[in-house]
């Protein structure tokens, strides 16, 4: 008992802080980042969207106002089955000749609707973008300049927090987000992440693999089919999507991506054969991780109570894993101030989470398609 717990304590320590430290190690060593330069292809911007009336007339202005040729740029909004109004706001931007509208009739789940629409769109690179994500001027300009280098299939940009002050886990998420940007730059620097930021990604639109209907993360599984087929998924830091903080919390979103998560080992096979070391690397290290931690945290909990009478050092922990998760019930049910102290409750949220998102992937519940 006492081996197991400490392999399992050192797993732990290892998806979160033995991993970065260890990608970082190796980028000293082995960094190998893509050619990049200046290029101008035409570029289709593709929105897909459901119920965002809110949203969505600010993100048709933020895209036409992004510092790209209008002439090698279409605006494409999608709306999978609306019923609040949202391809009706975008239809008041059609006047433009940038910005096209599909009006789907019925929900259908967001990957039908980038199966259905991306073949219809003209650019030589397709960039995909949520309709809460506002873009920086550049951000497209950046993030295409990586398909200059022909081994370069698929650019993620990077996602950052707006106000994290007025949401109550917005400090978290932030600091969550940063912790993933240093994560994938590595990642990039040394080869190639695997999965994207949903906020922003590009492709190159002859290599779209047409994921399955009941496919979660999008953002994850198209990147990764591309590398699968031997190019390269770089990474933009100056490719900026932002995000309000309000926009990003909930426990539902949680179980979403640990939903996408649980999903995606199944994409560990194509990584096999052939044998790519990194990618197997990052993937065990970065995803399959993840997912484990929260079984591994409930082993250390209970070897904990089992090792009472094993020494006061067991004793120690079990009272510091007390402290840990009291803290977490208390940020649950109350507003703890100051706001660092809601660290344990985040924490806690988002391996919670992995349990749900097993139960909706197992019993395939399709109505995690449009939860953020």
């Amino acid at each position: 008992m006492q081996v197991l717990f400490w392999l399992a304590a050192a797993a732990v320590l290892y998806v979160y802080a033995g991993y970065p430290l260890l990608l970082a190690a190796l980028v000293a060593r082995l960094r190998r980042p893509p050619r990049t330069r200046e290029i101008q292809p035409f570029v289709s911007l593709l929105v897909a969207a459901y119920n965002e009336a809110g949203v969505i007339a600010a993100k048709i202005r933020n895209a036409l106002e992004l510092d790209y040729p209008a002439d090698k740029l279409e605006i494409a909004i999608a709306s999978d089955g609306s019923t609040d109004g949202t391809a009706a706001i975008a239809g008041q931007f059609a006047g433009d000749p940038r910005v096209r509208v599909f009006e789907y009739p019925v929900n259908r789940g967001k990957i039908t609707v980038l199966n259905e629409t991306l073949p219809q769109l003209r650019g030589e690179i397709v960039a995909l973008t949520d309709a809460a994500s506002m873009l920086a001027p550049g951000a497209l300009r950046r993030l295409v300049a990586h398909f200059a280098d022909p081994d370069v299939g698929a650019a993620s940009g990077v996602y950052k927090v707006r106000r994290k002050e007025q949401a109550q886990l917005g400090v978290q998420e932030d600091f969550y987000w940063k912790y993933e940007t240093f994560l994938k730059s590595k990642e990039a620097a040394l080869g190639s992440i695997l999965g994207a930021h949903g906020s922003l990604y590009a492709i190159r639109k002859d290599l779209y693999p047409f994921p399955a209907s009941g496919t979660i993360n999008d953002d994850y599984v198209i990147p990764v089919r591309i590398l699968q087929r031997g190019y390269r998924v770089a990474y933009e830091p100056a490719a900026v999507a932002y995000e309000e903080a309000r926009e990003m919390g909930g426990f539902s979103r949680r179980v979403r991506i640990m939903a996408g998560n649980v999903q995606q080992l199944r994409e560990i096979k194509p990584l096999l054969s052939p044998f790519r070391p990194l990618a197997f690397f990052f993937f065990l290290s970065h995803k399959a991780g993840r997912v484990a931690v929260p079984l591994l945290l409930l082993l250390l909990m209970a070897l904990n109570i089992l090792l009472l009478g094993h020494g006061p050092l067991y004793r120690w922990l079990a009272v510091i894993q007390a402290l840990f998760y009291g803290l977490a019930m208390a940020g649950a049910l109350w507003r703890v101030r100051p706001r660092t102290l809601l660290l344990p409750y985040y924490f806690s949220m988002i391996n919670a989470a992995a349990f749900l998102a097993a139960y909706h992937v197992f019993f395939g519940r399709r109505g995690l398609a449009w939860k953020r």
